[in-house]
């Protein structure tokens, strides 16, 4: 079965807006429609729509994933265990990051941005996908261990300010990796008992939505909340359903009715989004059930035109500058913490031009494909995350 090259290409444009985004604090007047929108705000800015994106994309690879184990000759039971090998990965991870941003800093005896690269350090030591020994000599049980070492070190030493919750590690919420960890936990479980039947998993997104519209409106007697918002597992699950269709389609030889319905599953989550948006709102901050169709019916509107133009056309050189934030995401999301953290050791100090307006978006714009670029590098050397 061929692997569509619109999805790896979305993959990599959105993990460019993400390190775009994610660089726009360091700006000052830019325009307010690329920023995050506050929790109390009915709207929505770009960055508002990157995650919710990614998160569907993640769906999307989810059943290629599994029946590329099962193809191979992995057994459920295999498939179960690095499912779950994979989710506690991206928790872990998550939990670091959100407490990493809630350091004391005078209270800690080493200083935010070395804790921040140890950290980041232990990830790459973990979590590198090891062709051998390191340097000929070095075992990457070693590596690995000497990560896990690492972060155990940064765990014992953490303090936080005391507000109630003590000085140590603890849960503020689950971040970025650890919501992706969640999202991808419940929808690859989901896909692996009840196969690629598109009829069943659409009765699993639907059921996700009204979990989230019950967080909202509670029709029923009881409030269900699996861990996270059932926004983050409806965003995974809606590409998880659009990948099963596209196999299905594939499979049936009627690939030709992809576009159809890829538009028509846009316009029933749009038209949901904005019929519902005065019941509460379009929220990232609050995982409204708008905001979480909305953010849907945009990707697969997205999707649509990138299958068009490169898996029908043939245009898809034009994304070889990115694609290596479609193979290596998790190296490229996670280099800027240490770049960000190298800036502040060596005292740079920011010149307010290259921060402001039209030429500080620029300036982000390069920092983003940079930090593409330094992933293909260390990617030639090695050294590259999977879990």
């Amino acid at each position: 079965m061929t692997r569509l090259k619109s999805i790896d290409i979305l993959r990599a444009l959105t993990m460019l807006l993400m390190i775009f985004v994610n660089d726009l604090w360091s700006l000052s007047g830019i325009p307010g429609w690329l920023e995050h929108k506050a929790a109390d705000v009915d709207g929505m800015g770009l960055a508002d729509v990157v995650f919710p994106a990614f998160l569907l994309i993640v769906g999307l690879s989810i059943p290629y994933a599994i029946r590329a184990r099962i193809k191979k000759g992995d057994s459920r039971i295999q498939v179960l265990r690095h499912i779950i090998e994979r989710a506690l990965a991206l928790m872990i991870m998550g939990v670091f990051m959100v407490n990493l941003e809630n350091i004391d800093r005078a209270a800690s005896i080493i200083s935010k941005p070395i804790w921040q690269i140890l950290m980041t350090l232990a990830f790459f030591l973990i979590w590198n996908v090891y062709r051998g020994k390191v340097m000929g000599r070095i075992s990457p049980i070693l590596m690995k261990g000497l990560g896990w070492t690492i972060l155990v070190f940064l765990a014992i030493i953490y303090k936080a300010p005391d507000q109630g919750n003590g000085t140590w590690m603890h849960f503020h919420w689950w971040g970025i990796l650890g919501l992706i960890g969640w999202g991808y936990l419940l929808s690859a479980l989901v896909y692996l008992f009840i196969g690629n039947k598109p009829g069943w998993l659409f009765l699993v997104l639907i059921l996700l939505y009204i979990l989230n519209v019950n967080e909202f409106t509670t029709p029923f007697s009881f409030t269900l909340k699996m861990v996270i918002s059932a926004s983050s597992y409806a965003l995974v699950m809606g590409g998880v359903l659009t990948t099963a269709v596209l196999i299905q389609l594939q499979e049936r030889k009627k690939i030709s009715r992809l576009i159809p319905l890829l538009l028509a599953f846009a316009a029933i989550l749009l038209l949901f989004g904005f019929l519902t948006r005065p019941a509460w709102g379009i929220s990232k901050i609050m995982a409204t059930p708008s905001w979480t169709a909305i953010c849907s019916g945009i990707t697969a509107l997205a999707f649509a035109f990138l299958y068009l133009l490169s898996d029908k056309m043939g245009l898809y050189r034009w994304a070889d500058i990115i694609k290596t934030a479609g193979s290596s995401t998790l190296t490229c999301y996670l280099l800027p913490y240490i770049v960000y953290a190298l800036w502040v050791i060596i005292g740079l100090t920011p010149i307010e031009f290259l921060n402001t307006g039209v030429v500080g978006l620029l300036k982000s714009a390069l920092f983003a494909i940079l930090i593409i670029q330094l992933t293909g590098l260390l990617g030639r050397w090695s050294i590259k995350l999977k879990i």
